[in-house]
């Protein structure tokens, strides 16, 4: 990923060296141009700093739409910014749902548990019973693998 540089500020972004190429039909330039070449013709590398660590329940995090030059490197940096109530409401019930798909695929892997040929142990139907029950979890919608019930 490159950016073009012009009279020290971005001209394109992002920039390929198939670009270059186009804006310049009648040079050659090698396969695998090096740095020092690019940046000759105003075109540098773009690095993208790591992820931030943040709260993905209350916040968005957004990559800048424009790299800026940071102790000469061209950087693509991270923003964060808290969700607003809407937001937080839509992601809850996103988990919410993808919870309970989670729940009803479990009970009906043992659905077979209740057929009419079959009695169910006690350990069965609290576990069918505690899945049923999940939604009522303190931490519910935002399960932790220890949340859920152990399947006997």
């Amino acid at each position: 990923m490159y950016v073009k540089i012009t009279n020290d500020a971005v001209d394109q972004f992002p920039y390929t060296v198939g670009n270059l190429r186009r804006d310049n039909p009648n040079t050659s330039f090698p396969k695998r141009p090096t740095d020092e070449l690019l940046a000759s013709w105003g075109v540098y590398p773009v690095t993208t700093e790591n992820e931030p660590e943040y709260n993905e329940k209350t916040e968005n995090i957004a990559l800048a739409s424009v790299p800026v030059l940071s102790d000469g490197t061209w950087v693509l940096s991270w923003s964060t910014a808290a969700k607003s109530s809407d937001e937080i409401e839509e992601y809850n019930n996103n988990i919410s749902n993808i919870n309970r798909n989670i729940r009803n695929g479990q009970i009906a892997e043992t659905d077979w548990w209740a057929s009419s040929d079959l009695t169910m142990t006690a350990e069965q139907t609290a576990y069918r019973q505690a899945l049923r029950d999940i939604t009522s979890h303190a931490n519910w919608p935002h399960l932790e693998e220890a949340d859920w019930p152990t399947k006997p």
